[in-house]
């Protein structure tokens, strides 16, 4: 009786509510399949990039220490010095060559990127252009960036040689694998030679999106070839362009095994950071290594923040997800004052 009542006193549910409810039952049990198959996912990063980094983290408060114990024996380990590494490292006898690895490193970069840059969107400009023989173009441009860095490394010390075949080119004695301004500029012909096909084939990939009409009508109204590529090519290729430009900042900044290959360690022109951090764990000063690898990571995230604060790089492809939310937004708080004036 009592239920009898209570449904007669009921209002009557709306119709979309039952399905509505479905949708909210379903949800959570779909959320928790979804966490559950990428349980192993996050378990694999777990292990394979918070562990080392804890434990880099960890290394690099503790200092390696020798002397004799009481007895008179050597007596080796590690003790904890805190910030102790990072302060050396700063402020420190070896500061300098610290100071010498960061300029290094950023001279590298920012010099390689923005040569490549401009050499990898001409190879795409190049590569998406249709003429008898484009295949066999684009298989020659994509060589060197398939080729391994430590045979790039060998490859361009053969040719740098003193008695090397740009010497004979040149018709010079020029040092390229000894020191100075020559060894850096080995460094960075080779560098160039084998990434900028990697931005090259994802502006090329860019490129291939643009309708074909866009270029027609552009010509229509009397647009050149220059005003094309700066009008509109430009334009609709920026997103990959960023992303390609991103990827290999990220990746010159950890540039380690040209240099190492091409010139040698413990070369004060061309040691980067990595070399840095290699030399010191090499010498079984670990704790130091690690306050190197630590102070490069934080380099390399803060020029990947900035770059993509400035410049807007749309890493994980959701900016127009995240414009449509954001106008979706601006609708609904329009018409939510349009009501309240309306009142």
């Amino acid at each position: 009786m009592t239920t009898t009542i209570a449904s007669q006193a009921a209002p009557p549910p709306p119709a979309d509510m039952p399905r509505r409810k479905r949708k909210e039952d379903r949800a959570p049990r779909e959320g928790g399949l979804a966490s559950l198959l990428l349980s192993p996912t996050f378990v694999v990063l777990l292990l394979v990039i918070l562990y080392p980094l804890l434990s880099a983290l960890y290394q690099s408060l503790f200092a390696a220490e020798s002397g004799l114990d009481a007895d008179g024996f050597v007596v080796e380990g590690e003790s904890f010095v805190g910030l102790g590494n990072y302060l050396d490292i700063f402020a420190g006898a070896e500061s300098g060559r610290f100071y010498n690895a960061l300029w290094n490193t950023t001279f590298f970069t920012f010099v390689t990127v923005g040569l490549e840059t401009v050499i990898g969107v001409a190879f795409a400009v190049a590569m998406n252009r249709a003429f008898r023989g484009r295949a066999f173009l684009r298989a020659a441009i994509l060589i060197p960036w398939a080729i391994p860095t430590a045979v790039s490394g060998l490859l361009w010390r053969w040719i740098f040689q003193s008695n090397g075949i740009a010497n004979d080119l040149l018709n010079t004695q020029i040092l390229w694998t000894a020191e100075g301004f020559a060894a850096q500029a080995a460094v960075i012909i080779a560098e160039i030679w084998k990434t900028a096909p990697f931005i090259g084939l994802l502006v090329l990939a860019g490129m291939q999106l643009i309708p074909e009409e866009v270029y027609e009508a552009a010509k229509l109204d009397g647009a050149n070839a220059w005003k094309q590529f700066v009008s509109i090519t430009l334009p609709l290729v920026r997103p990959a362009l960023l992303v390609a430009v991103l990827f290999r900042l990220l990746d010159a900044l950890r540039m380690f095994d040209l240099p190492f290959v091409l010139i040698g360690p413990r070369k004060t022109s061309v040691e980067t950071l990595s070399i840095l951090a290699w030399d010191e764990s090499n010498q079984l000063q670990y704790g130091a290594a690690s306050a190197f690898a630590i102070i490069l990571l934080v380099y390399v995230a803060v020029i990947a923040f900035v770059f993509i604060r400035v410049l807007g790089a749309d890493v994980i492809g959701d900016a127009d997800a995240r414009a449509e939310k954001k106008a979706a937004r601006a609708q609904k708080k329009a018409a939510r004052a349009e009501k309240e004036s309306a009142r």
